[in-house]
């Protein structure tokens, strides 16, 4: 770290400061002196900028706080969200920071305005969780704008070309070859994938990966009938469940867990019963997910990793200390439950079937 000395301010320090904090030198001089005639958010911006520029608070302007970092993330009904929340903010709290969380909801504030909001208080950093990078059609000029302006972001789970930053990912690939894979073992032929519209990135790469685990595994190349985009609901998921099941599918990859709650729920309107009828593979691996009845198979996404690993990239930057700016992709990890089994009819399911006396449970 670069050490500014009490009082004492090397003048092309302070001119790095003043211009990042668009602010006179004067204003950067009183401020890191301690004197009065400063209004708040000018004495904000420029300490944040000490922070941005890696450089250590005179010790009369260090806080038990090291400065705010703005997370920005979905609506807070699907449980993933909360879990990466909160993952961030214990390792923000860890450092010293403190998160401030900003939460998108349909007709809500928009992102661009929480971002506003946060440069306003002064934020050293935000990060951005399944944010609007991980939409194929937006425009990526609003994050080329806050690098430009030498503020540190993360973005965790989308990736979008032309942005000067790092990103943390799960493999959405590696989950669908994980995912098929396993129902492909119990016997199933028929694999229908419920997901959220295809702009998202999320979304395009589970796509990739369902139609390459399909062709590898069973040959399968017509499989576009077997993709259903609904919304990552349980609605959504019990809607996509229903046009699956008439397409033949025995078993479901859904692109969330809310989403094969959905499926469960649609199939035993059906008179179905999961896994005998239909087997339904979630995502996420969200909490409480294990005790649902049946306990549902899923692809777990790395939560605590990838959210240590968000908040490391961003406290790099912020100390003057980037690591390489990437797409860091993370391996997910099948967890198998109660929610899959033999596909009806295979050799496997017969041998079910008389080990459970006939009993679908």
């Amino acid at each position: 770290m670069k050490t500014i000395d009490e009082g004492r301010a090397v003048r092309a320090r302070l001119a790095d400061i003043a211009e990042h904090a668009e602010v006179s030198e004067a204003t950067v001089s009183r401020v890191l002196n301690g004197k009065p005639g400063v209004a708040d958010g000018t004495r904000q911006a420029v300490l944040t900028s000490l922070d941005v520029l890696g450089y250590d608070r005179p010790s009369r302007l260090r806080r038990k706080s090291a400065g705010l970092v703005g997370l920005v993330t979905p609506e807070l009904t699907n449980p993933i969200f909360p879990a990466f929340a909160q993952a961030i903010e214990t390792a923000l709290a860890r450092q010293g920071f403190t998160p401030v969380l900003c939460t998108q909801t349909p007709g809500g504030v928009h992102e661009d305005d929480y971002v506003t909001m946060l440069l306003e208080r002064g934020v050293a950093g935000i990060i951005y969780v399944s944010g609007l990078h991980a939409d194929s059609t937006t425009d990526p000029q609003r994050y080329v704008t806050l690098r430009e302006r030498g503020l540190p972001i993360v973005l965790i789970n989308g990736y979008i070309e032309g942005v000067d930053a790092p990103f943390i990912s799960n493999d959405d690939v590696a989950s669908m070859d994980l995912a098929i894979g396993h129902l492909v073992a119990q016997g199933h032929t028929t694999i229908g994938l419920a997901v959220g519209q295809d702009r998202f990135v999320p979304v395009i790469r589970k796509i990739i990966g369902f139609r390459n685990a399909m062709m590898t595994l069973l040959g399968r190349t017509d499989v576009e009938d077997l993709i259903a985009h609904t919304m990552f609901s349980v609605e959504g998921g019990a809607v996509a469940a229903q046009r699956l099941i008439d397409k033949g599918a025995t078993a479901i990859v859904c692109g969330s867990d809310l989403m094969a709650l959905g499926a469960i729920r649609a199939a035993r309107l059906r008179g179905m019963e999961v896994p005998r009828d239909l087997s339904v593979v979630g995502y996420d691996d969200s909490p409480l997910i294990a005790f649902t009845d049946p306990p549902l198979t899923t692809v777990r996404q790395s939560v605590q990793a990838m959210s240590e690993a968000a908040v490391r990239a961003l406290l790099d930057q912020i100390a003057g200390d980037p690591a390489p700016l990437a797409e860091y992709v993370f391996r997910p990890e099948l967890v198998v439950r109660g929610s899959t089994g033999a596909a009806p009819g295979s050799p496997a399911s017969a041998k079910s079937g008389a080990a459970r006396g006939g009993s679908a449970l």
